[in-house]
């Protein structure tokens, strides 16, 4: 099962979709871990030394973030962007899939954007 965590304004909906389809489902937020209005750099760095990989809907910042971790040879868990316009279920339908059909180390360094 992937380990994720969600950034600060990444959809509750969809975090309680996912956690409804699947009630085991490793996924923390980062109000929870003590991470709130904590800048982009610091989360993925968070992300990257928990093996998680990061769930956010900002397209504009934090997938540039990601891939200077990767210029500088630092690691990430990876990243899923997923478009807000996206509608809900089906943005719950692609993560199950991913979180279902796939193993951690298949997203170390990747950004993948949703939808698929």
């Amino acid at each position: 099962m992937l380990r994720l965590l969600s950034d600060e304004n990444f959809n509750g909906d969809l975090v309680r979709g996912l956690f409804l389809r699947q009630p085991n489902l490793d996924l923390l937020r980062v109000q929870d871990v003590g991470l709130r209005e904590v800048d982009d750099p610091a989360i993925l760095a968070w992300a990257a030394s928990n093996e998680r990989i990061l769930l956010t809907h900002d397209r504009a910042t934090m997938p540039d973030f990601a891939y200077n971790r990767l210029v500088r040879g630092e690691l990430m868990a990876g990243m899923f962007v997923v478009n807000d316009r996206m509608p809900i279920r089906q943005a719950i339908d692609e993560l199950s899939l991913l979180v279902d059909c796939s193993q951690q180390s298949e997203w170390k360094n990747v950004v993948l954007y949703l939808p698929i």
